[in-house]
């Protein structure tokens, strides 16, 4: 079923806090490049039956309808909770959305019980990235160390066998 640009605006505008949404020329082209029909913007059958397998107990199985059903409104929570960010980073005249704007439309969207679990996840992830970065650092000096070294080696072979050569040159002059 293809929708039509206005009819795409119009579902898209349910996703959002308020109307202003549909006057912002942002929204507006952002969507209507988003996707062409609603079964473009489900999440992934794979992700979604690998977090139900998590949260249900062993034993315990869900109908493809269920799974699809969950799927959708998956789709529409990420859907509505981005339009919510998407209003704070607009309001704060930028065109990123970053933590602090998800975090504040959980607020908004009422989902207050998530925000604490959520920066708690946004810290792990921060600690990982900065762990990352700095074995990167390491790694990198590590490597430059060995690079220096092998330099410092390669000289010092040079440097012999340029003495080497000078005394062999000097032991011929002797000779002759």
């Amino acid at each position: 079923m293809h929708r039509t640009k206005k009819s795409r605006q119009s579902m898209f505008s349910l996703f959002c806090s308020d109307n202003r949404n549909k006057e912002c020329p942002h929204f507006r082209s952002r969507y209507s490049e988003m996707a062409e029909r609603p079964e473009d913007l489900n999440l992934p059958n794979a992700v979604i039956t690998r977090i139900i397998k998590e949260a249900l107990p062993d034993g315990v199985n869900i109908s493809k309808e269920a799974r699809s059903a969950i799927s959708r409104a998956a789709s529409v929570f990420v859907l509505y909770a981005t339009s919510c960010a998407n209003n704070f980073a607009v309001k704060g005249k930028r065109k990123t959305l970053n933590a602090g704007d998800v975090l504040s439309a959980m607020e908004e969207m009422e989902f207050q019980r998530f925000i604490a679990p959520l920066k708690e996840s946004l810290e792990v992830y921060r600690r990982e990235q900065k762990g990352k970065k700095e074995a990167r650092k390491d790694k990198d000096k590590k490597a430059d160390s060995e690079e220096q070294d092998k330099s410092r080696e390669e000289e010092n072979d040079e440097d012999d066998e340029r003495m080497e050569e000078e005394e062999q040159n000097d032991d011929e002059e002797v000779d002759n």
